[in-house]
């Protein structure tokens, strides 16, 4: 699935619940659903900065594909970020950096989150794309 394909699949099913309880009970059942990630990884480097929360980011790449793995201590910080890893993980560097993730504002998340958290959901996009943008350059040498 492309990362719009897949994008549109989240949007379809947050449509599914009639108010933002259903919605944030979903979210955070995708966190209780993302793989746990290895403690080897839960380093000081991995955290993501500009979240209230400590989000670990990992990234490797897996042929062409950058893969993501991340945890947050925060059970609705940690179904955000599995939101953003089904979207962007196992796709290419480049697939990712010219990703527009416009499920962010069409599931309401934009308007729905504190701004705290909102600020927090940028940084890890943010984190994601250098990650993009680092591995894309180790390709082309």
């Amino acid at each position: 699935m492309t990362i719009n394909e897949i994008q549109d699949e989240l949007i379809e099913e947050f449509e599914l619940f009639d108010d933002w309880e259903g919605k944030y009970e979903y979210i955070i059942d995708l966190g209780k659903k993302l793989p746990k990630m290895a403690d080897e990884y839960k380093t000081e480097d991995n955290i993501i900065k500009g979240c209230q929360s400590i989000v670990w980011l990992n990234a490797y790449m897996n042929g062409d594909k950058l893969i993501f793995e991340a945890d947050s201590e925060a059970i609705i910080v940690k179904g955000l970020v599995s939101m953003l890893l089904k979207v962007l993980s196992g796709h290419t560097p480049e697939e990712i950096l010219q990703a527009d993730l416009y499920f962010i504002e069409r599931v309401g998340l934009s308007s729905h989150l504190a701004q705290t958290r909102s600020n927090g959901l940028a940084s890890m996009v943010k984190q994601m794309k250098a990650y993009a943008v680092a591995f894309q350059a180790i390709q082309e040498k």
